[in-house]
């Protein structure tokens, strides 16, 4: 059986379960682009993160940027900038 992680939603809804070992290469890509751009648009985030992992990754990659983005935000380690439009994404610090 493969290893899961039950992710969280900063809006206290429900998160789900997900293969552990996908989680953390999305993770791992999301905050290296990050680090790299300190804070950007979600959808150039998400384009960057696709760019990374293309080829060895399976499943829809957006979707799980958009399940792994909401687990980060709710443990702090990211968030949305206030009012921005599009939504800007960044690194807590």
């Amino acid at each position: 059986m493969k290893d899961t992680i039950r992710t969280l939603h900063p809006a206290k809804k429900q998160g789900v379960n997900i293969d552990k070992n996908k989680y953390e290469i999305i993770r791992k890509a999301i905050m290296s682009t990050l680090r790299q751009h300190k804070e950007m648009p979600f959808m150039k985030l998400s384009r960057a993160v696709e760019k990374e992992v293309n080829g060895t990754f399976e499943g829809s990659v957006m979707w799980y940027v958009t399940t792994v983005k909401l687990d980060l935000e709710a443990r702090g380690e990211i968030k949305r900038v206030p009012n921005s439009r599009p939504q800007l994404v960044k690194l807590v610090k």
